[in-house]
Protein backbone atom coordinates (compact mmCIF):
# COMPACT_ATOMS: atom_id res chain seq x y z
CA UNK A 1 0.00 0.00 0.00
CA UNK A 2 1.24 3.37 -0.91
CA UNK A 3 2.41 5.56 2.20
CA UNK A 4 2.11 9.24 1.93
CA UNK A 5 5.45 11.30 2.47
CA UNK A 6 5.90 12.83 5.68
CA UNK A 7 5.05 16.25 4.49
CA UNK A 8 2.26 15.81 2.74
CA UNK A 9 1.26 13.28 5.99
CA UNK A 10 2.03 16.13 8.13
CA UNK A 11 -0.53 18.41 6.62
CA UNK A 12 -3.12 16.07 6.24
CA UNK A 13 -2.95 15.48 10.09
CA UNK A 14 -3.15 18.97 10.99
CA UNK A 15 -6.27 19.71 8.57
CA UNK A 16 -7.55 16.82 10.16
CA UNK A 17 -7.21 17.91 13.69
CA UNK A 18 -8.37 21.38 12.72
CA UNK A 19 -11.98 19.68 11.58
CA UNK A 20 -11.99 17.15 14.34
CA UNK A 21 -11.20 20.53 16.97
CA UNK A 22 -13.97 22.35 15.54
CA UNK A 23 -16.90 19.43 15.49
CA UNK A 24 -15.94 18.84 19.37
CA UNK A 25 -16.43 21.99 19.91
CA UNK A 26 -19.75 21.49 18.13
CA UNK A 27 -20.95 18.50 19.95
CA UNK A 28 -19.62 20.01 23.42
CA UNK A 29 -22.27 22.79 22.65
CA UNK A 30 -24.70 21.00 21.40
CA UNK A 31 -28.08 21.27 23.50
CA UNK A 32 -31.70 18.95 22.82
CA UNK A 33 -33.40 22.38 21.90
CA UNK A 34 -30.35 24.48 20.36
CA UNK A 35 -26.91 24.17 18.37
CA UNK A 36 -28.80 25.59 15.31
CA UNK A 37 -29.00 29.11 13.99
CA UNK A 38 -32.50 29.27 12.91
CA UNK A 39 -33.51 30.48 9.63
CA UNK A 40 -34.11 34.18 8.85
CA UNK A 41 -37.67 32.77 7.67
CA UNK A 42 -38.13 30.19 10.71
CA UNK A 43 -41.27 32.53 11.82
CA UNK A 44 -43.01 31.92 9.33
CA UNK A 45 -42.23 27.97 8.72
CA UNK A 46 -45.16 25.29 9.98
CA UNK A 47 -43.60 23.20 12.86
CA UNK A 48 -43.34 19.82 11.44
CA UNK A 49 -45.82 16.66 12.54
CA UNK A 50 -44.24 13.43 14.62
CA UNK A 51 -44.94 11.62 11.01
CA UNK A 52 -44.33 14.28 8.60
CA UNK A 53 -42.21 12.89 5.59
CA UNK A 54 -39.16 14.79 6.54
CA UNK A 55 -36.78 12.97 4.35
CA UNK A 56 -38.57 14.58 1.67
CA UNK A 57 -38.25 18.12 2.66
CA UNK A 58 -36.40 20.57 1.00
CA UNK A 59 -32.77 21.55 3.78
CA UNK A 60 -34.39 24.80 3.94
CA UNK A 61 -37.54 23.76 4.83
CA UNK A 62 -36.25 21.02 7.58
CA UNK A 63 -33.85 23.81 9.14
CA UNK A 64 -37.31 25.92 9.60
CA UNK A 65 -39.11 23.00 11.08
CA UNK A 66 -36.53 22.22 13.54
CA UNK A 67 -36.59 25.85 14.42
CA UNK A 68 -40.45 26.26 15.02
CA UNK A 69 -40.32 22.78 17.19
CA UNK A 70 -37.86 24.54 19.23
CA UNK A 71 -39.49 27.54 19.77
CA UNK A 72 -42.90 25.46 19.89
CA UNK A 73 -41.46 23.01 22.54
CA UNK A 74 -39.90 26.24 24.93
CA UNK A 75 -43.68 27.18 25.33
CA UNK A 76 -45.30 23.56 25.53
CA UNK A 77 -43.19 21.42 27.22
CA UNK A 78 -45.29 18.70 27.95
CA UNK A 79 -45.85 18.78 23.87
CA UNK A 80 -45.04 14.78 23.53
CA UNK A 81 -45.61 14.71 19.96
CA UNK A 82 -43.76 17.46 19.56
CA UNK A 83 -40.63 15.87 20.99
CA UNK A 84 -41.10 13.07 18.93
CA UNK A 85 -41.43 15.01 16.12
CA UNK A 86 -38.38 17.46 17.03
CA UNK A 87 -36.09 14.08 17.38
CA UNK A 88 -36.93 12.42 14.23
CA UNK A 89 -36.34 16.17 12.53
CA UNK A 90 -32.81 15.64 14.34
CA UNK A 91 -32.18 12.53 12.51
CA UNK A 92 -33.06 13.38 9.35
CA UNK A 93 -30.84 16.67 9.79
CA UNK A 94 -28.23 14.71 10.46
CA UNK A 95 -28.50 12.14 7.71
CA UNK A 96 -28.55 15.08 5.29
CA UNK A 97 -25.81 17.31 6.98
CA UNK A 98 -23.37 14.42 8.10
CA UNK A 99 -23.31 16.03 11.13
CA UNK A 100 -23.62 12.80 13.57
CA UNK A 101 -23.68 15.61 16.58
CA UNK A 102 -27.34 16.03 16.10
CA UNK A 103 -27.88 12.20 17.52
CA UNK A 104 -27.17 12.09 20.81
CA UNK A 105 -30.28 15.23 20.67
CA UNK A 106 -32.60 12.94 18.97
CA UNK A 107 -32.41 10.83 21.56
CA UNK A 108 -33.24 12.87 24.25
CA UNK A 109 -36.22 14.38 22.32
CA UNK A 110 -37.32 10.75 22.19
CA UNK A 111 -36.44 9.60 26.01
CA UNK A 112 -38.23 12.96 26.93
CA UNK A 113 -41.59 12.11 24.66
CA UNK A 114 -41.73 8.57 26.15
CA UNK A 115 -41.57 10.03 29.32
CA UNK A 116 -44.13 12.16 29.15
CA UNK A 117 -46.14 9.64 26.93
CA UNK A 118 -44.99 6.32 27.82
CA UNK A 119 -48.30 4.29 26.06
CA UNK A 120 -49.28 4.49 22.48
CA UNK A 121 -46.59 6.61 21.45
CA UNK A 122 -45.87 5.19 18.04
CA UNK A 123 -44.49 8.20 16.57
CA UNK A 124 -41.94 8.05 19.76
CA UNK A 125 -40.62 4.49 18.75
CA UNK A 126 -40.92 4.48 15.14
CA UNK A 127 -38.11 8.23 16.09
CA UNK A 128 -35.96 5.72 17.88
CA UNK A 129 -36.22 3.33 15.00
CA UNK A 130 -34.89 5.69 12.53
CA UNK A 131 -32.31 6.56 14.53
CA UNK A 132 -30.54 3.39 15.06
CA UNK A 133 -30.54 2.43 11.62
CA UNK A 134 -28.81 6.14 10.99
CA UNK A 135 -26.27 5.01 13.74
CA UNK A 136 -26.06 1.64 11.76
CA UNK A 137 -27.46 -0.48 14.61
CA UNK A 138 -30.15 -2.57 12.57
CA UNK A 139 -30.96 -4.53 15.22
CA UNK A 140 -32.29 -2.21 17.57
CA UNK A 141 -33.97 -0.41 14.42
CA UNK A 142 -35.92 -3.62 13.52
CA UNK A 143 -36.58 -4.00 17.55
CA UNK A 144 -37.62 -0.40 17.67
CA UNK A 145 -39.97 -0.55 14.39
CA UNK A 146 -41.58 -3.60 15.23
CA UNK A 147 -42.88 -2.31 18.41
CA UNK A 148 -43.97 0.95 16.90
CA UNK A 149 -45.75 -1.29 14.13
CA UNK A 150 -47.90 -3.30 17.27
CA UNK A 151 -49.28 0.63 18.03
CA UNK A 152 -49.95 1.31 14.75
CA UNK A 153 -49.63 -1.22 11.95
CA UNK A 154 -50.26 1.94 9.57
CA UNK A 155 -47.01 3.78 10.09
CA UNK A 156 -45.25 5.23 7.04
CA UNK A 157 -42.16 5.80 8.87
CA UNK A 158 -42.02 2.42 11.18
CA UNK A 159 -42.83 0.63 7.82
CA UNK A 160 -40.00 1.72 5.94
CA UNK A 161 -37.08 1.22 8.51
CA UNK A 162 -38.61 -1.99 8.90
CA UNK A 163 -37.35 -2.74 5.76
CA UNK A 164 -34.21 -0.84 5.71
CA UNK A 165 -33.29 -3.09 8.69
CA UNK A 166 -33.80 -6.21 6.64
CA UNK A 167 -31.43 -5.13 3.97
CA UNK A 168 -28.81 -3.65 6.50
CA UNK A 169 -29.30 -6.90 8.26
CA UNK A 170 -28.86 -9.14 4.71
CA UNK A 171 -32.39 -10.97 5.58
CA UNK A 172 -33.03 -10.15 1.56
CA UNK A 173 -36.36 -12.22 1.48
CA UNK A 174 -37.12 -10.79 4.87
CA UNK A 175 -37.01 -7.49 3.24
CA UNK A 176 -39.16 -8.39 -0.14
CA UNK A 177 -42.36 -10.09 1.87
CA UNK A 178 -41.71 -6.32 4.40
CA UNK A 179 -41.53 -4.32 1.32
CA UNK A 180 -44.37 -5.92 -0.37
CA UNK A 181 -46.97 -5.62 3.19
CA UNK A 182 -45.73 -1.72 3.35
CA UNK A 183 -47.14 -1.12 -0.31
CA UNK A 184 -50.02 -3.27 0.60
CA UNK A 185 -50.97 -1.08 3.53
CA UNK A 186 -49.31 2.42 3.75
CA UNK A 187 -48.39 2.82 -0.13
CA UNK A 188 -46.26 5.56 -1.20
CA UNK A 189 -43.09 7.00 -2.27
CA UNK A 190 -41.35 5.76 0.77
CA UNK A 191 -42.14 2.44 0.16
CA UNK A 192 -41.79 2.37 -3.75
CA UNK A 193 -38.27 3.31 -3.37
CA UNK A 194 -37.49 0.95 -1.00
CA UNK A 195 -39.36 -1.75 -2.60
CA UNK A 196 -37.34 -0.69 -6.01
CA UNK A 197 -34.16 -1.26 -4.38
CA UNK A 198 -34.59 -4.64 -2.72
CA UNK A 199 -35.11 -5.67 -6.69
CA UNK A 200 -32.12 -3.95 -7.30
CA UNK A 201 -30.48 -6.38 -4.67
CA UNK A 202 -32.08 -9.40 -5.74
CA UNK A 203 -30.81 -8.77 -9.70
CA UNK A 204 -33.83 -7.29 -10.91
CA UNK A 205 -32.84 -3.51 -11.82
CA UNK A 206 -35.38 -3.69 -14.42
CA UNK A 207 -38.30 -4.28 -12.04
CA UNK A 208 -36.51 -1.50 -10.31
CA UNK A 209 -36.96 0.70 -12.86
CA UNK A 210 -40.64 0.12 -13.26
CA UNK A 211 -41.24 0.82 -9.87
CA UNK A 212 -39.63 3.68 -9.71
CA UNK A 213 -40.88 5.11 -12.91
CA UNK A 214 -44.78 4.73 -11.38
CA UNK A 215 -43.04 6.27 -8.34
CA UNK A 216 -42.16 9.34 -10.02
CA UNK A 217 -45.72 9.59 -12.04
CA UNK A 218 -47.41 9.73 -8.85
CA UNK A 219 -45.21 12.50 -7.28
CA UNK A 220 -46.78 15.91 -6.78
CA UNK A 221 -44.61 17.77 -4.41
CA UNK A 222 -40.92 19.28 -5.51
CA UNK A 223 -39.62 16.92 -2.66
CA UNK A 224 -41.08 14.30 -3.89
CA UNK A 225 -39.76 14.33 -7.72
CA UNK A 226 -36.38 15.18 -6.31
CA UNK A 227 -36.04 12.13 -4.08
CA UNK A 228 -37.66 9.41 -6.54
CA UNK A 229 -35.79 11.00 -9.94
CA UNK A 230 -32.58 10.53 -7.91
CA UNK A 231 -32.88 7.20 -7.33
CA UNK A 232 -33.78 6.43 -10.92
CA UNK A 233 -30.24 8.49 -11.99
CA UNK A 234 -28.50 6.31 -9.09
CA UNK A 235 -29.95 3.21 -10.45
CA UNK A 236 -29.37 4.33 -14.31
CA UNK A 237 -25.22 5.19 -13.30
CA UNK A 238 -24.96 2.11 -11.45
CA UNK A 239 -25.91 0.20 -14.96
CA UNK A 240 -23.34 2.60 -16.96
CA UNK A 241 -26.64 4.23 -18.56
CA UNK A 242 -25.10 8.03 -18.10
CA UNK A 243 -27.40 9.90 -20.63
CA UNK A 244 -30.16 8.47 -18.82
CA UNK A 245 -28.64 9.52 -15.38
CA UNK A 246 -27.96 12.93 -16.50
CA UNK A 247 -32.07 13.50 -17.41
CA UNK A 248 -32.83 11.87 -13.85
CA UNK A 249 -30.60 14.28 -11.96
CA UNK A 250 -31.76 17.13 -14.12
CA UNK A 251 -35.37 16.27 -13.74
CA UNK A 252 -34.89 16.49 -9.94
CA UNK A 253 -32.31 19.56 -9.85
CA UNK A 254 -35.07 21.60 -11.72
CA UNK A 255 -37.48 19.52 -8.98
CA UNK A 256 -35.07 21.26 -6.22
CA UNK A 257 -32.49 22.97 -7.13
CA UNK A 258 -30.26 22.34 -3.93
CA UNK A 259 -30.96 19.23 -3.35
CA UNK A 260 -27.59 17.25 -2.83
CA UNK A 261 -27.97 14.06 -3.54
CA UNK A 262 -29.12 15.06 -6.95
CA UNK A 263 -25.69 16.98 -7.33
CA UNK A 264 -23.52 14.40 -5.76
CA UNK A 265 -25.17 11.62 -8.90
CA UNK A 266 -24.69 14.25 -11.27
CA UNK A 267 -20.85 14.64 -9.92
CA UNK A 268 -20.14 10.84 -10.35
CA UNK A 269 -21.75 10.52 -13.94
CA UNK A 270 -19.89 13.59 -14.79
CA UNK A 271 -16.77 11.76 -13.85
CA UNK A 272 -17.30 8.76 -15.12
CA UNK A 273 -17.88 10.34 -18.80
CA UNK A 274 -14.46 11.78 -17.91
CA UNK A 275 -15.39 15.31 -17.72
CA UNK A 276 -13.48 15.92 -14.17
CA UNK A 277 -13.91 19.53 -13.91
CA UNK A 278 -17.63 19.49 -13.63
CA UNK A 279 -17.41 16.56 -11.56
CA UNK A 280 -14.77 18.14 -9.01
CA UNK A 281 -17.13 20.91 -9.07
CA UNK A 282 -20.39 18.94 -7.83
CA UNK A 283 -18.01 16.57 -5.71
CA UNK A 284 -16.46 19.62 -4.07
CA UNK A 285 -20.20 21.32 -3.37
CA UNK A 286 -21.36 18.39 -1.82
CA UNK A 287 -18.37 17.46 0.81
CA UNK A 288 -18.57 21.21 1.76
CA UNK A 289 -22.12 20.95 3.02
CA UNK A 290 -22.61 17.03 3.46
CA UNK A 291 -19.15 15.17 4.50
CA UNK A 292 -19.79 12.08 4.93
CA UNK A 293 -17.19 9.08 3.99
CA UNK A 294 -18.35 8.18 0.64
CA UNK A 295 -18.28 11.17 -0.94
CA UNK A 296 -14.83 12.23 0.57
CA UNK A 297 -13.24 9.31 -0.83
CA UNK A 298 -15.20 9.73 -4.02
CA UNK A 299 -13.77 13.23 -4.12
CA UNK A 300 -10.59 12.34 -3.38
CA UNK A 301 -9.93 9.77 -5.87
CA UNK A 302 -10.87 11.94 -8.41
CA UNK A 303 -8.23 14.88 -6.94
CA UNK A 304 -6.03 11.21 -6.82
CA UNK A 305 -7.04 10.32 -11.06
CA UNK A 306 -6.15 14.20 -11.51
CA UNK A 307 -3.06 14.24 -10.05
CA UNK A 308 -3.80 16.22 -6.87
CA UNK A 309 -2.39 14.16 -4.55
CA UNK A 310 -2.13 16.28 -1.67
CA UNK A 311 -6.25 17.54 -1.96
CA UNK A 312 -6.69 13.69 -2.44
CA UNK A 313 -4.92 12.75 1.40
CA UNK A 314 -7.01 16.28 2.64
CA UNK A 315 -10.16 14.14 1.75
CA UNK A 316 -9.18 10.86 3.34
CA UNK A 317 -7.57 12.37 6.16
CA UNK A 318 -11.07 14.33 6.41
CA UNK A 319 -12.87 10.58 6.50
CA UNK A 320 -10.69 9.22 9.49
CA UNK A 321 -11.75 12.33 11.49
CA UNK A 322 -15.52 11.51 10.64
CA UNK A 323 -15.19 8.34 11.54
CA UNK A 324 -13.89 9.39 14.81
CA UNK A 325 -16.58 11.67 15.24
CA UNK A 326 -18.82 9.29 14.19
CA UNK A 327 -18.01 6.67 16.77
CA UNK A 328 -18.10 9.54 19.38
CA UNK A 329 -21.98 10.07 18.53
CA UNK A 330 -23.15 6.41 18.70
CA UNK A 331 -22.40 5.42 14.99
CA UNK A 332 -21.05 1.76 14.07
CA UNK A 333 -18.69 2.77 11.40
CA UNK A 334 -16.87 -0.24 10.68
CA UNK A 335 -17.99 -0.59 7.05
CA UNK A 336 -16.96 2.63 6.60
CA UNK A 337 -13.66 2.47 7.90
CA UNK A 338 -13.05 -0.86 6.48
CA UNK A 339 -13.68 0.53 2.95
CA UNK A 340 -11.20 3.43 3.15
CA UNK A 341 -8.65 1.56 5.23
CA UNK A 342 -8.50 -0.82 2.80
CA UNK A 343 -7.50 1.56 -0.02
CA UNK A 344 -6.06 4.16 1.12
CA UNK A 345 -4.76 4.10 4.92
CA UNK A 346 -3.97 0.48 6.79
CA UNK A 347 -4.66 -2.91 5.75
CA UNK A 348 -4.45 -4.27 9.15
CA UNK A 349 -7.22 -1.93 10.35
CA UNK A 350 -9.32 -2.49 7.28
CA UNK A 351 -9.65 -6.53 8.07
CA UNK A 352 -10.51 -5.59 12.06
CA UNK A 353 -13.22 -3.20 10.90
CA UNK A 354 -14.26 -5.57 8.13
CA UNK A 355 -14.77 -8.43 10.41
CA UNK A 356 -16.40 -6.24 13.19
CA UNK A 357 -19.00 -5.67 10.41
CA UNK A 358 -19.16 -9.12 9.27
CA UNK A 359 -20.23 -10.17 12.84
CA UNK A 360 -23.10 -8.03 13.31
CA UNK A 361 -24.46 -8.23 9.54
CA UNK A 362 -23.68 -10.31 6.65
CA UNK A 363 -24.88 -8.61 3.94
CA UNK A 364 -23.53 -7.79 0.37
CA UNK A 365 -22.08 -5.24 0.87
CA UNK A 366 -19.97 -6.63 4.52
CA UNK A 367 -19.36 -9.53 2.24
CA UNK A 368 -17.42 -7.10 -0.60
CA UNK A 369 -15.55 -4.76 2.21
CA UNK A 370 -14.41 -8.46 3.80
CA UNK A 371 -13.40 -10.12 0.72
CA UNK A 372 -11.50 -6.52 -0.28
CA UNK A 373 -9.97 -6.30 3.48
CA UNK A 374 -8.97 -10.11 3.19
CA UNK A 375 -7.33 -9.37 -0.29
CA UNK A 376 -5.56 -6.37 1.14
CA UNK A 377 -3.65 -8.69 3.82
CA UNK A 378 -2.73 -11.05 0.86
CA UNK A 379 -5.40 -13.80 2.01
CA UNK A 380 -6.97 -14.69 -1.06
CA UNK A 381 -8.14 -17.87 -1.19
CA UNK A 382 -10.68 -16.65 2.18
CA UNK A 383 -11.02 -13.58 0.25
CA UNK A 384 -12.72 -15.47 -3.05
CA UNK A 385 -15.18 -17.23 -0.44
CA UNK A 386 -16.85 -13.27 0.38
CA UNK A 387 -15.97 -12.15 -2.93
CA UNK A 388 -18.84 -14.83 -3.84
CA UNK A 389 -21.04 -13.69 -1.18
CA UNK A 390 -21.03 -10.24 -2.46
CA UNK A 391 -22.81 -11.40 -5.50
CA UNK A 392 -25.50 -14.25 -3.99
CA UNK A 393 -28.72 -12.63 -4.48
CA UNK A 394 -28.10 -11.69 -8.29
CA UNK A 395 -27.06 -7.87 -6.88
CA UNK A 396 -24.59 -7.39 -9.46
CA UNK A 397 -22.06 -3.89 -9.05
CA UNK A 398 -19.26 -3.06 -10.71
CA UNK A 399 -17.35 -2.49 -7.64
CA UNK A 400 -18.01 -5.80 -6.54
CA UNK A 401 -17.19 -7.64 -9.74
CA UNK A 402 -13.84 -5.74 -9.84
CA UNK A 403 -12.82 -6.63 -6.41
CA UNK A 404 -13.74 -10.16 -7.01
CA UNK A 405 -12.06 -9.93 -10.33
CA UNK A 406 -8.69 -9.06 -8.51
CA UNK A 407 -8.63 -11.50 -6.19
CA UNK A 408 -9.03 -14.39 -8.89
CA UNK A 409 -6.23 -13.09 -10.54
CA UNK A 410 -3.97 -13.04 -7.58
CA UNK A 411 -4.82 -16.59 -7.02
CA UNK A 412 -3.88 -17.26 -10.85
CA UNK A 413 -7.82 -18.19 -12.00
CA UNK A 414 -6.94 -15.90 -15.08
CA UNK A 415 -10.25 -17.06 -16.88
CA UNK A 416 -12.78 -16.18 -14.10
CA UNK A 417 -10.46 -13.06 -13.61
CA UNK A 418 -11.20 -12.12 -17.04
CA UNK A 419 -14.87 -13.20 -16.89
CA UNK A 420 -15.12 -11.05 -13.72
CA UNK A 421 -13.13 -8.16 -14.85
CA UNK A 422 -14.76 -7.82 -18.48
CA UNK A 423 -18.40 -7.55 -16.26
CA UNK A 424 -17.18 -4.99 -14.10
CA UNK A 425 -16.58 -2.44 -17.17
CA UNK A 426 -19.43 -3.89 -19.36
CA UNK A 427 -21.91 -2.82 -16.52
CA UNK A 428 -20.45 0.55 -15.25
CA UNK A 429 -17.09 1.41 -16.80
CA UNK A 430 -16.67 4.82 -15.29
CA UNK A 431 -17.74 2.56 -11.42
CA UNK A 432 -14.48 4.76 -9.77
CA UNK A 433 -12.16 7.47 -10.63
CA UNK A 434 -9.56 5.50 -9.99
CA UNK A 435 -10.93 1.81 -9.87
CA UNK A 436 -11.92 1.70 -13.53
CA UNK A 437 -8.42 2.70 -14.84
CA UNK A 438 -7.04 -0.12 -12.49
CA UNK A 439 -9.76 -2.97 -13.95
CA UNK A 440 -8.45 -1.97 -17.15
CA UNK A 441 -5.12 -2.54 -16.71
CA UNK A 442 -5.40 -5.78 -14.99
CA UNK A 443 -7.72 -6.79 -17.74
CA UNK A 444 -5.31 -5.91 -20.21
CA UNK A 445 -2.10 -7.38 -18.70
CA UNK A 446 -4.09 -10.71 -18.56
CA UNK A 447 -5.49 -10.75 -22.28
CA UNK A 448 -1.70 -9.70 -23.43
CA UNK A 449 0.19 -12.74 -21.19
CA UNK A 450 -2.29 -15.65 -22.49
CA UNK A 451 0.41 -18.12 -20.52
Amino acid sequence: MDVPAPGRLRAAVLYAALVLGLALALTAGALVLGGSPAPRDAARTAAPAADAPLDRLAEGDLAGGIAALQTHLRAQPDDAPGWAALGAAYVEQARTSGDPTRYPQAQAAFTRSLRISPRDNDAALAGRAALAAARHDFRTALTEADRALKVNPYGERALAVRVDALVELGRYDEALRAAEHADAVRPGIPVFTRLAYVHELRGDPAGARRILTRALDSAAAPGDTAYVATALGQLAWSQGQYPAALRHFATALRADPGYLPAVEGRGRTYAARGDREKALRDLGRVVDRYPLPAQLAELGELYEATGQDERAEQQYAVVGTWIALARANGVATDLDAALVAADHGDAVEALRAARAEWSRRQTVHTADALAWALHVNGRDREALTYAGRSLAPGYRNAAFLYHRGVIEAALGERAAARTSLAAALRLNPGFSPTAAPAARRALARIEGDPS
